[in-house]
């Protein structure tokens, strides 16, 4: 372990690898620390969309700039990503439905030149060939694709690795050291590292990291569940969202498979300290999360708030975030993809998981220097997008670092609206 670099990257998902590699690519020395393991939560357990369609309109130049870079990305890293350019389908039960999706294509989609189009019945069953079912249309973007997020992350460190940045796991970050007011390095489980800056992209861990060094973090978890089918000969190669369910091909044959617009939010003391941050994404998304009262609770009031740098942090008490995954709504995804899709009748589960995912109130992460603590930047708060955009984030985060010309403009998610009187909410149209 080095006693010394220039930037230190906290979190070893997908962000923060991408983060490191884009610095490592510019030659700026970095290390990676990574509390378990590389892409041990969310990174590995998402979707693996790709995706510019549906996007949050403050998004989509990152996701542009994100699918420019999925299908160069093996070839950068000398890795493999599993990325394919498969398609993506929004599928539309109720006309009402299909009127959402082309106001955002009209509002969106249209404006910043993507290829969504709205498609008939007709025109979907050429798309996603043995669909079955009563659907008014669908919204359709072929150039989105999938990769595969078991492997990528690790596939992207290891390119990383290969251009010189260190990469560390097991290896959790306790807290940072200051020097006259700005980052001068961090102390990990196994000693101090000096460093200009630090990036935290440490997902449903970042709060809780922020909370002693004063500051504020509006964010919360919720949670997703997913599962993957055995190979599953005749099913779609594009990836496909509906009613209850949302799919996408594996590189093995099989499918992953998950609920629709279905995620458990535990209400913790955080929840009551960030309702008035939350209060208008609850009201706009009340039918996407179900909120559920437990233990989780009680985990989050003994979890200490500050701790002694020279002594275990909460961060090395869970090495891999592992929730259950919640059966019932993988029965609900189940039952409507079959409903679909009459080939996933024969479908065999191989495994089913939980995966937490770290939410902003306005659903669009944070990428940003805090003003506050100059030298601390932040890349967290993804809100189940972070997979797909992630290249593009991670280029982001190391352009603002070094203080080069960013890709995107980077004002939608600078730390500071949550501070300065905006009041961010999400977009209606995503």
């Amino acid at each position: 372990m080095p006693a010394a670099t220039r930037v230190v990257v906290i979190g070893g998902g997908i962000v923060g690898v991408c983060t490191a590699f884009f610095l490592a690519r510019k030659g700026v020395p970095v290390v990676l620390c990574e509390k378990g393991e590389i892409a041990g939560e969310q990174s590995s357990r998402n979707w693996g969309w790709c995706r510019k369609m549906g996007r949050d309109p403050r998004e989509i130049p990152l996701a542009i700039e994100a699918l420019r870079l999925w299908p160069d990305m093996d070839t950068l890293i000398g890795g493999d990503t599993g990325f394919r350019r498969s398609g993506i389908v929004y599928l539309c039960r109720t006309r009402q439905e299909l009127d959402k999706r082309e106001a955002w294509l009209e509002t969106a989609g249209r404006p910043f030149g993507l290829d969504s189009q709205l498609l008939t019945r007709d025109q979907m069953n050429r798309v996603l060939p043995g669909l079955a079912g009563s659907w008014a249309g669908g919204l359709s973007t072929p150039s989105d694709g999938r990769a595969e997020p078991a492997r990528a992350a690790p596939a992207i460190a290891e390119g990383a690795r290969r251009l010189g940045a260190t990469i560390l796991t097991g290896c959790a970050v306790r807290g940072i050291e200051t020097t006259g007011g700005r980052v001068s390095g961090v102390v990990t489980e196994r000693g101090p590292i000096a460093c200009d800056s630090v990036v935290l992209a440490g997902g449903v861990w970042s709060r809780l990291f922020c909370r002693p060094l004063g500051v504020r973090l509006p964010q919360l978890r919720v949670l997703a569940s997913a599962m993957r089918t055995g190979p599953l000969p005749g099913g779609p190669e594009a990836s496909a969202g509906g009613f209850g369910f949302g799919l996408r091909k594996r590189l093995d044959g099989g499918y992953t498979v998950a609920s629709w617009n279905s995620n458990i939010a535990s209400v913790v003391p955080d929840t009551f300290r960030f309702l008035g941050d939350f209060l208008p994404a609850m009201r706009m998304r009340r039918k996407d999360v179900r909120v559920r009262i437990g233990g989780a609770f009680v985990r989050a009031l003994l979890q200490p708030a500050r701790w002694r740098l020279d002594r275990p942090s909460p961060f090395e008490a869970v090495r891999i975030l592992d929730p259950r995954p919640n059966k019932a709504m993988l029965a609900q995804a189940r039952a409507k993809v079959t409903e679909a899709f009459p080939v996933f009748h024969g479908m065999q589960v191989a495994e089913a998981w939980g995966g937490m995912i770290d939410v902003t109130p306005d659903g669009i992460p944070v990428i940003s220097g805090v003003d506050a603590l100059p030298g601390f930047f932040i890349a967290t708060g993804f809100t189940g997008h972070g997979f797909g955009i992630a290249p593009a984030a991670g280029r982001l985060m190391a352009e603002l670092v070094t203080g080069e010309s960013p890709v995107a403009d980077p004002v939608h998610f600078r730390y500071s609206r949550f501070m300065d009187g905006t009041r961010p909410k999400p977009s209606p149209l995503a």
